[in-house]
């Protein structure tokens, strides 16, 4: 069920379905909350989901007012207090995770566990702004479309370019139109992102770590690294897999994520 809530003004989307445990899903940058589809349609009957849409994103409007990661955290936490879950688990993917890990800093008491789905702790190294600063130039001068058509592609492994392409191409067709306004302030927060691997080390529930060979926007190495940090650590390496688990390795994944649940009492 698609429900909305105003926050700061702005129309803020989210699906709510199922009973159980309940599960925060956190989608990444150029997506929406359909990008966990598959993992849906496997635990949805076993948890209760909520999927937000990021505002900005798919039926979210974007609100010009949010700047950090932080503040994308409180988003989260306001559907939280909105269905009165109490603690819950968050899962989010590459920007997602950003966003999750800076929800466990803000409102530890709230949380049960966290999952990091090809996301990270560290902050951007001084390359990745400067490649995140020539991204918001691209798509301020050539718009969404030719930077969705040119960046998605990329975070596929070759093994699944291969075999797939018409997927790729549904992701870029789904895309194509995303609102520019919103890349440019989710690239802002990104690029200006703190460390937060100490959060990881002060975190006392479990923590899902969910990590592809082939992944360069989050490098095998730096994920293996974190993996360590936390008391309790839960840790899968996709082959063949590089940025998009959900999607090159979905049966694997969705396996994963019920393994991890599973044991967390509601």
């Amino acid at each position: 069920m698609l429900k909305t809530i105003s926050y700061q003004g702005k129309t803020l989307a989210y699906e709510f379905t199922g009973n159980g445990l309940p599960v925060m899903l956190v989608h990444g940058f150029t997506e929406d909350r359909r990008i966990w589809d598959h993992l849906v349609s496997s635990i949805g009957k076993k948890y209760q989901l909520l999927i937000p849409d990021l505002p900005g994103s798919g039926d979210s409007a974007f609100n010009p007012n949010l700047h950090t990661i932080a503040e994308f955290a409180g988003v989260l936490r306001a559907i939280q207090l909105a269905e009165k879950t109490g603690p819950l688990v968050i899962i989010g993917h590459s920007m997602g995770g950003y966003i999750s890990l800076a929800f466990a800093d803000a409102f530890p008491d709230a949380l049960k566990g966290l999952g990091l789905f090809h996301s990270s702790a560290y902050e951007d190294s001084a390359e990745k702004k400067l490649s995140r600063q020539k991204s918001i130039i691209f798509i301020r001068k050539q718009g969404s479309a030719p930077f969705v058509e040119q960046s998605l592609p990329g975070l596929f492994s070759g093994y699944f370019k291969e075999r797939h392409p018409e997927k790729i191409q549904k992701q870029i067709d789904l895309y194509a139109n995303f609102n520019p306004d919103s890349l440019v302030q989710y690239l802002e927060a990104m690029m200006n992102r703190e460390d937060r691997t100490r959060v990881l080390k002060g975190f006392g529930g479990p923590v899902l770590f969910i990590m592809g060979e082939e992944d360069k926007a989050v490098p095998l190495k730096d994920s293996l690294e974190q993996s360590h940090l936390p008391q309790i650590s839960y840790i899968h390496i996709l082959s063949h897999t590089a940025h998009m688990g959900m999607l090159e390795s979905s049966n694997l994944c969705n396996s994963f994520v019920d393994r991890f649940l599973d044991p967390i009492p509601v």
